[in-house]
């Protein structure tokens, strides 16, 4: 098993190769409103790259005391604020915006501009929307897409720029100086989605950091995950063109035979790319449903007389495992779940595509 944090861009070594080779196959798990670029990617690299959502993400409604997080937050009580994803920031800068709209108008009554009309009121409105927010602490953005967000929304150079983490995972982070320098007393403030990584959250807690966060959305399991993976698999198991884990020596043609079938070459098996904790746990579910698909349509009985092949379920698809399938994984958490089940993977520091094609061609 490997890992690599490498940036490197692909080349023309690395494309020869592919046209020699049959067509590596990447799975793309990553959201539906965050797959294309990475799924561009690698297409351009000669990759056979699909899309089966492990994460479909759900908006939650603010809660009141979130609001008053967000006010405390706008007052200036917060050090510093970390935004983990662009659905995150969006979220949270609709709330940043009418804060300040609110803020405005506040300020408007009290130097007697209570008497304009409501036309003119509606317009001032309109133009505190449009103009520079300022920033009440550090805006900590983790990624290239969280940051676009909110650099979009043309926050005032003169209060806070975006800062970026050099690596955009919680490790890089916890190395900034604006989060190294918090110390017992500090608060912070997070935007994200429920549930994730707790490793900045226990560090810095653990140094007396007070830390509140913001859930905006969960991950729950699309619907459609199950029903995608089964027509990919029925592709898959087909294709005269892809090495198929279902051969000989990827599963032993009797259960009676002796011999242990041997393990398949890591870089011979379709890539799964992971990005949390949860979509992990939605890959494991997805991969053992046509099991138990085919115990649920199996009686006792009928399994005594005449058990189910191990290759295949009642429906014909073939049944794979966790370990038919190669890893990419985000950071040390997923690593360690992954190796702790001897998965093949490859390890990676962040998800830009880049990174992860060399993580695949290492």
């Amino acid at each position: 098993m490997s890992s690599t944090s490498s940036h490197s861009k692909p080349t023309a070594r690395h494309k020869s190769a592919a046209s020699s080779a049959p067509t590596r196959v990447v799975i793309n798990t990553r959201p539906v409103e965050r797959a294309a670029p990475l799924t561009q990617y690698l297409q351009a690299a000669g990759l056979s790259v699909v899309e089966i959502p492990m994460l479909t993400l759900q908006p939650r409604p603010i809660t009141n005391a979130e609001m008053a997080l967000m006010r405390q937050w706008f007052a200036g009580d917060y050090q510093a604020l970390v935004i983990v994803s662009p659905t995150a920031a969006a979220a949270g800068l609709a709330v940043w915006q009418a804060l300040a709209r609110e803020h405005h108008g506040q300020h408007s009554e009290r130097n007697g501009d209570k008497q304009k009309n409501a036309s003119q009121n509606n317009e001032s409105q309109k133009t505190t929307e449009r103009q520079n927010l300022s920033a009440p602490s550090h805006l900590i953005a983790v990624g290239e897409a969280t940051a676009a967000v909110l650099n979009e929304a043309k926050i005032k150079a003169a209060s806070y720029h975006v800062l970026q983490p050099r690596v955009a995972n919680n490790e890089g982070m916890l190395a900034m100086p604006e989060i190294d320098s918090l110390q017992a007393g500090d608060k912070l403030l997070v935007w994200r989605g429920l549930g994730g990584r707790r490793l900045l959250v226990n560090t810095l807690q653990a140094r007396g950091v007070h830390i509140d966060s913001i859930a905006w959305y969960e991950r729950i399991m699309p619907h459609e995950a199950c029903r995608q993976y089964n027509q990919w698999l029925q592709q898959f198991s087909t294709a005269a063109s892809v090495p198929s884990p279902l051969s000989s020596e990827a599963i032993p043609a009797a259960p009676s035979t002796a011999q242990h079938p041997k393990p398949i070459p890591k870089q011979s098996k379709p890539v799964v790319i992971i990005s949390s904790a949860t979509a992990f746990e939605h890959w494991r579910q997805v991969i053992s449903q046509g099991k138990r698909q085919a115990n649920d349509e199996t009686s006792a009985e009928d399994t005594v007389k005449q058990p189910l092949a191990d290759s295949t379920g009642a429906d014909g698809l073939p049944k794979l495992k966790l370990s038919d399938f190669a890893y990419v994984v985000l950071g040390e958490r997923l690593a360690n779940m992954v190796a702790d089940e001897q998965l093949s993977y490859w390890r990676v520091e962040d998800l830009a595509p880049a990174t992860i094609l060399a993580a695949i061609s290492a």
